[in-house]
C-alpha cells in the first residue's frame, strides 16, 4: 500500500496505559501507526515503535522531523501527544530538581517540539492534519502536591489554543485540540493513591475514585478519544473535556 492511501498516526507514551490502548485501537490496514516511548512493548503488533526518551525532547523532535521530511505524502496525518510524567507528589521543594525538570520536559516541552516538527514535516503534503494533546482536568484546576503536572497540562491547554489560532489563519490549517480524558485507571493513579498524605492532601480523594469504581479503563478511555478524534467538528473547541463533549 502506498503512503497516499494510508493515514498516519503518531502516538507518544505508547508503551503502556492509555497510550498503548490508543495505539491498539488505531492499528488497521489503512493506517500507519508509529508509537514513540522510552521503551518498546512486544505485545503491540501491527505498528512501528520508536524507542525514544521524551525527556530529551529536542532529539525526539529532530528525529520525527527528519523522518517526516523523507516520506511521501500520506492521505492524512495525526499526532497524539499522550506522554506525561507525574513527579513524586508533594511540594516542589521536596522534589528533586531533576524530577521537576523531567516532568516539564516530557509533559510540555516534548508536546511543543513534536508539534512543531510534525507541522513542519507534514505541511508540504497538503493533506488534512490533526494534533490531539491529552490534557487533564488538573490543567484547569490547581491541586496541592502536583504543581509540575498541573503546570504542564495548563501549558498544554494554552499552547493548543494559541496554535489553533495560528492554524485558523491558514487555508486548510491543522485542527488542534487539548482534550481532558477523564479519570483513568493508570500507573499515575496508583502513584497518587499511594502517595504520602502529608505532602499530598488529596490522596484520599484518589483512593475513593478507585473504591467507588469511578475510574475508566485505559481501553474505555481510548475508545472515547478515538471517537472524538473522528468527529466532524474536531478542532472547533481547542480546549475540551471528554466528559462535556
Amino acid at each position: 500500500m502506498s503512503n497516499g492511501k494510508q493515514h498516519l498516526f503518531i502516538v507518544t507514551g505508547s508503551s503502556r496505559g492509555m497510550g498503548a490502548a490508543l495505539a491498539k485501537r488505531l492499528v488497521a490496514p489503512e493506517h500507519r501507526v508509529i508509537g514513540i516511548a522510552r521503551r518498546t512493548a512486544p505485545e503491540l503488533t501491527g505498528m512501528e515503535q520508536w524507542e525514544q526518551d521524551l525527556a530529551q525532547p529536542l532529539e525526539a523532535a529532530e528525529r520525527l522531523q527528519a523522518w517526516l521530511t523523507g516520506q511521501a505524502p500520506f492521505a492524512s496525518a495525526t499526532l497524539i501527544n499522550n506522554a506525561g510524567v507525574i513527579s513524586r507528589p508533594g511540594p516542589v521543594e521536596q522534589t528533586s530538581l531533576a524530577e521537576l525538570s523531567n516532568a516539564i520536559r516530557v509533559g510540555l516541552e516534548a508536546t511543543l517540539l513534536l508539534s512543531a516538527a510534525f507541522l513542519q514535516g507534514t505541511r508540504p503534503w497538503g493533506v488534512p492534519l490533526k494534533i490531539l494533546n491529552i490534557s487533564s482536568g488538573l490543567g484547569r484546576r490547581a491541586m496541592a502536591g502536583s504543581a509540575p503536572y498541573c503546570a504542564a497540562k495548563a501549558g498544554m491547554d494554552n499552547l493548543s489554543a494559541s496554535m489553533a489560532l495560528d492554524e485558523a489563519a491558514r487555508p486548510n490549517g491543522a485542527r488542534i485540540v487539548s482534550l481532558a480524558p477523564g479519570v483513568i485507571d493508570t500507573d499515575m493513579q496508583v502513584q497518587l493513591r499511594t502517595a504520602d498524605p502529608a505532602g499530598f492532601p488529596e490522596q484520599q480523594r484518589f483512593i475513593e475514585f478507585k473504591a467507588s469504581g469511578a475510574l475508566m479503563s485505559p481501553d474505555e478511555a481510548a475508545a472515547k478519544l478515538v471517537a472524538y478524534l473522528n468527529r466532524a467538528d474536531f478542532g472547533s473547541q481547542p480546549v475540551a473535556d471528554i466528559r462535556q463533549a
